[in-house]
């Protein structure tokens, strides 16, 4: 194209659009799409991530970007016109740890173009509308900033009762019937809502035989995060704030990122009355939560005099896990007791696992590229797990990684690597430790 877009712009649409949705909080929008535009697209565009794999049309994103602009324009003209047709997406399936499948979609590079376009939209409506206990897949908002606000409302209520949720197969089962008609009290925009009742109808192509769904957001798709989010607002983040809350005797706090969430109560008589309730609010919306994985488990702070109207509350504080540590009570430098975080033994395992079965697929690359991406897997994981009190398993995580990568590099020859070989070639191609990322 000529002239690029002015991300001005695009950023004086973006503001108008969410300033309408907060002047209008109960006001059902009907003129969204006229906001969307070639220049709008290409900013779509350039949000894209273009390395990903290719969709059922096998077409990657340099070949789309030869023509872009003649793409785009045609792109919005059939999204308009109401031809756009969207393609199923293709599914592969991703091994599990447990030796199950975990099925991902790919869209085609222009659907994901044309998704990201009416994220762009739909995500400055809602996030005026989305409460503060949400922090999954919202812009400047991440899993620490959760596990940060929860441990802050346990210390200040000195613990109490937690909910752990678990919704069984949430992005696979919400009913399409049911998220159109919670889209439907912010948004009545007729190009938008026919886009959205089209990608989740447009099915999964799964060795070459084509298969049609009545349940579940597109997967892989870019907008699925966000009316996975939308309809979680509505189930459950609006559900606890407008009618639990008013109804409690003590304190409580919501906390979900995505589909996991976590219901922070001071006393467990009001964590006992929203537990009996819990499965018929989601069944209304047609989920199930897992009756095994959904539980209340008392986190009490350690030594807290016990409250002569709960008195019979467990001696044992407890712990629970949350987007992937498990919560438990410590006790920092000062002598203070505080809420701490270290990573959950199944994540830690799953780690673990997968690195291995990376080495074993990557026996005998050149051990420069095996320490070069070795590296880059322990500063993701230092990277999220490295939080307070949870330094003791970072470094125990990269002992066992060094046993994990000695074993595999044990089978390039017939000839054992003993410790003091491996130690050597520890020297040439040294693991990153967490202090040294810290560091950095």
């Amino acid at each position: 194209m000529d002239e690029t877009p002015s991300s001005t712009n695009i950023s004086t649409k973006l503001e108008r659009i969410a300033k309408l949705a907060r002047e209008a909080p109960t006001m059902a929008l009907t003129t969204l799409a006229h906001h969307i535009d070639v220049e709008w697209l290409l900013e779509a565009y350039r949000r894209t991530r273009k390395d990903g794999a290719t969709g059922v049309d096998g077409q990657s994103a340099a070949e789309y970007a030869q023509g872009l602009e003649q793409r785009l324009e045609s792109l919005l003209e059939r999204a308009k016109t109401g031809r756009y047709r969207a393609p199923p997406v293709r599914r592969v399936h991703i091994p599990k740890d447990n030796g199950e499948t975990r099925p991902l979609g790919i869209p085609t590079f222009e659907d994901k173009v044309l998704q990201r376009a009416v994220v762009m939209v739909l995500e400055a409506v809602y996030e005026q509308d989305f409460l503060d206990c949400s922090y999954g897949f919202r812009p400047q908002r991440s899993a620490h900033q959760a596990l940060d606000v929860l441990n802050q409302a346990a210390v200040r209520m000195a613990g109490g009762w937690v909910i752990e949720l678990d919704i069984r197969k949430y992005f696979d089962s919400i009913d399409h019937e049911r998220l159109r008609g919670v889209l439907s009290q912010r948004v009545r925009d007729g190009v938008v809502l026919r886009l959205i009742g089209k990608w989740l109808n447009a099915g999964v192509m799964e060795d070459g035989a084509l298969r049609q769904t009545e349940a579940g957001t597109p997967q892989g798709g870019v907008i699925s995060p966000l009316l996975a989010n939308i309809f979680l607002h509505e189930v459950l983040d609006v559900w606890f704030h407008e009618e639990v809350l008013p109804r409690l005797r003590g304190r409580a706090t919501l906390v979900r990122y995505a589909d996991d969430a976590v219901m922070l109560f001071e006393y467990e008589e009001d964590a006992g009355r929203v537990m009996a309730v819990l499965a018929k609010r989601f069944e209304k919306y047609g989920l199930m939560l897992h009756p095994d994985k959904t539980r209340m488990v008392p986190f009490k702070r350690p030594g807290r005099v016990p409250d002569r109207r709960d008195d019979d509350g467990p001696d044992d504080p407890g712990s629970f896990n949350f987007l992937g540590f498990t919560i438990h009570w410590g006790k920092s430098l000062a002598g203070n007791w505080v809420v701490r975080n270290r990573t959950a033994k199944d994540r830690f395992s799953r780690a673990l696992t997968r690195l291995s079965q990376w080495c074993k697929r990557n026996l005998h690359a050149p051990l420069a590229w095996q320490q070069k991406i070795l590296n880059a897997k322990l500063r993701g994981h230092y990277g999220y797990f490295g939080r307070i009190g949870n330094r003791a398993r970072l470094w125990i995580f990269l002992y066992r990684v060094r046993i994990v990568w000695k074993r595999w590099l044990g089978r390039r020859s017939q000839r054992p690597l003993f410790w003091k070989r491996m130690n050597q070639l520890l020297g040439r191609f040294p693991l990153v430790t967490p202090a040294q990322v810290r560091r950095a």
